[in-house]
């Protein structure tokens, strides 16, 4: 306007076109220097919501959805009420009405690296168990044992009442009917996964450390344990168990599940669900999970194993439980057995790699039992015991006589 600078050159500058500078140019000569901002700058915009549906929308965030995120209210208005909103216009009505905290106001720490994930599924899978009060006031406390591929995120979890080595072995085995048995399993080191005493005589002879029950599945299962020295060493587990205690605690409550059973069903429909919704694809597309060989018994792999000695009335203790062997033989008394007993409470007895037949007794029978070989193994009088007395051609009495000659000279 100035006649300084050409309309060429200050398009180039601004990145506009000629054009367009000498249409500026003409508005602010008319309108003055107000003339280059929007023409919709301080007006609502076409496309807003009216403020009665905001109200609307937020009351029922308030009433229904409260501790709701914004991700997980925006689905749910849509799924429950038929209210299709932007899950980002949803979060800037909830903290405009303080109904939720952004990230960024909240506490985080960074003092953690991300670990690369692994690139296949079934390389390395996450498990740990969390108690909380799953089902709120509504049922009892509950414990949930959950596995997550490290690979693809994709979660497998079931409830028990108590995190315990029954669990740990049931939801593993839950886990390779529905997917396979996977290379490496990560987990913390609880007295489930690792034991803390001190090898024992035998396992000194071999140059083994004492394994724990769970630990010794794995090993028939030829899958690696990996021990983490750290909460955060397995931060894709416990991250998972925050979303759950988020998303799944709401969506059982809108269900009104209550129990242990429910939540196992409940969870059958909602973690291919959520799968879908959260699950990544891997770098490598192979599956590194193998198939139980056809020979192997689950029911018999995931059990108990202990040794025990055979009494010498043929008798085996196990827990407050007594069996008695069918076939009676004097090789196997006193002599170690190994028990077996599996999640359904069945128990097999092993000896030099065969199962031997038995049969289970109470107490009052076992008592009966020693009884009645008491009265029958009466002692036999013993005669007294002679002077021993050396050969006629022991070495002892050849050197007397060769003594005697001697001095009978």
């Amino acid at each position: 306007m100035d006649k300084k600078l050409k309309q060429k050159d200050a398009a180039t500058k601004l990145s506009l076109s000629v054009r367009h500078i000498r249409r500026l140019t003409e508005k602010i000569i008319k309108y003055g220097d107000s003339a280059i901002t929007h023409g919709n700058r301080g007006r609502p915009s076409n496309r807003k919501y009216p403020d009665e549906f905001k109200n609307r929308v937020t009351a029922i965030v308030k009433k229904n959805y409260r501790d709701f995120g914004p991700t997980l209210a925006a689905e749910k208005l849509e799924e429950r009420d038929g209210i299709e909103l932007s899950r980002e216009t949803l979060r800037s009505w909830m903290i405009e009405k303080d109904i939720w905290i952004p990230r960024k106001i909240r506490d985080k720490d960074d003092d953690y690296t991300w670990r690369k994930r692994k690139d296949c599924f079934g390389e390395m899978i996450q498990t740990d168990g969390s108690i909380g009060d799953w089902f709120e006031n509504r049922g009892p406390r509950a414990v949930m044992m959950a596995y997550i591929d490290d690979a693809t995120g994709k979660p497998f979890a079931r409830f028990y009442p108590s995190e315990d080595t029954r669990a740990a072995m049931d939801s593993f085995r839950q886990y390779i009917e529905q997917y396979g048995i996977p290379q490496s399993l990560y987990f913390d080191r609880s007295s489930i996964y690792k034991t803390s005493r001190q090898p024992n005589l035998d396992e000194e002879l071999k140059s083994e450390m004492p394994k724990t029950q769970f630990e010794k599945v794995l090993e028939i299962l030829s899958v690696e344990p990996i021990f983490a020295y750290s909460p955060q060493a397995k931060g894709r587990i416990e991250r998972l168990f925050e979303t759950f205690k988020d998303r799944l605690v709401k969506e059982m409550r809108l269900d009104g599940i209550s129990n242990i059973k429910d939540g196992n069903e409940f969870l059958k429909t909602y973690l291919p669900k959520y799968c879908e919704r959260f699950a990544v694809p891997p770098a490598n597309s192979k599956n590194l999970h193998r198939e139980a060989p056809a020979k192997m018994d689950l029911n018999w792999v995931f059990a108990f194993r202990e040794k025990r000695v055979v009494a010498d009335d043929f008798t085996i203790r196990w827990r407050n439980r007594f069996f008695l062997l069918e076939k009676q033989s004097i090789a196997i008394k006193k002599r170690r057995v190994k028990v077996l007993e599996n999640l359904n409470d069945e128990v097999k007895i092993q000896f030099n790699g065969r199962f031997i037949e038995f049969k289970e007794i109470t107490k009052h029978s076992l008592n009966i039992l020693r009884t009645k070989r008491k009265e029958t193994n009466t002692p036999i009088e013993e005669k007294p015991k002679q002077p021993w007395k050396p050969a006629h051609d022991h070495p002892w009495r050849k050197q007397n006589r060769a003594l005697f000659k001697d001095l009978s000279r």
